[in-house]
């Protein structure tokens, strides 16, 4: 890397993150696991990066998402994507995280999926 040179963004994320989540409002969903397929972006502080404690770990991400679906049912996305966002931005290299969350079998057979985004910054 020339001395000319600087990192102006960078953006790790992890895309088409398959879990199942207790998760939504109507009496058949609950107690039963649905597939979510979760995306997210995270746009950390601007750094030249050469070792694997210089960023944010992809499976960091993966567990993160993991854990928020061991808390419980969840009654909407909105929610599920709120707290996993706030999960992320508790790494104080994370600047800014972008979650879209696509619950597969909403509208199944109608549409391949309903989901959410969300955009969340550090205060």
């Amino acid at each position: 890397m020339g001395s000319s040179s600087k990192v102006e963004a960078l953006r790790v994320f992890v895309r088409g993150l398959r879990i199942d989540a207790q998760i939504g409002v109507y009496d058949h969903e609950h107690g039963r696991g649905q597939p979510l397929v979760i995306d997210v972006q995270l746009d950390i502080a601007a750094a030249h990066c050469e070792h694997i404690a210089d960023t944010v770990n992809y499976e960091t991400i993966v567990a993160k998402a993991q854990a928020v679906a061991a808390e419980g049912h969840w009654k909407l996305v909105e929610g599920f994507a709120e707290r996993l966002a706030e999960a992320c931005l508790a790494d104080a290299r994370v600047e800014r995280v972008r979650i879209r969350i696509e619950k597969p079998e909403a509208l199944a057979p109608a549409a391949a999926a309903a989901g959410v985004e969300i955009v969340m910054t550090r205060a």
